[in-house]
């Protein structure tokens, strides 16, 4: 009976991009707001809001809207950067791994995007 209206299927598994980038806004705002005022007394803002944090919290929303190639890469290139900051040295461990690492998420995420693209697909041909 209206079960397979591609409307009804489609109601609430699809984020319009502007209701992502509105929130991503409005929590940026919040914690510039936190941040400079030091509510939580964490100490400087310049210690924990950084360049490396805004690339992580980016990738983030990429993933939550289902982008899972730049989300996963912007948030590697985010934690990388930021390892630098916490170690003098990177462990050899760390080196070795890491970009194989995500080399094999962003197989991965190849592989689960086209998993939704085609259930995607599959909902919209009927």
């Amino acid at each position: 009976m209206g079960y397979r209206n591609k409307d009804y299927l489609k109601r609430g598994r699809e984020v319009h991009p502007q209701i992502s980038f509105g929130i991503f806004l409005i929590v940026l705002g919040l914690a510039l707001l936190v941040a400079t005022n030091d509510m939580l007394h964490l100490g400087s803002v310049s210690e924990y809001f950084t360049w490396q944090t805004v690339m992580i919290f980016i990738g983030v929303l990429l993933l939550l809207n289902l982008n899972f190639i730049p989300g996963l890469l912007l948030i590697a290139a985010g934690v990388w950067f930021m390892l630098d900051d916490y170690f003098d040295e990177i462990p050899s461990l760390i080196k070795t791994v890491y970009w194989p690492a995500v080399m094999v998420l962003l197989g991965l995420s190849f592989i689960i995007s086209s998993l939704f693209k085609g259930k995607k697909d599959k909902y919209q041909s009927n």
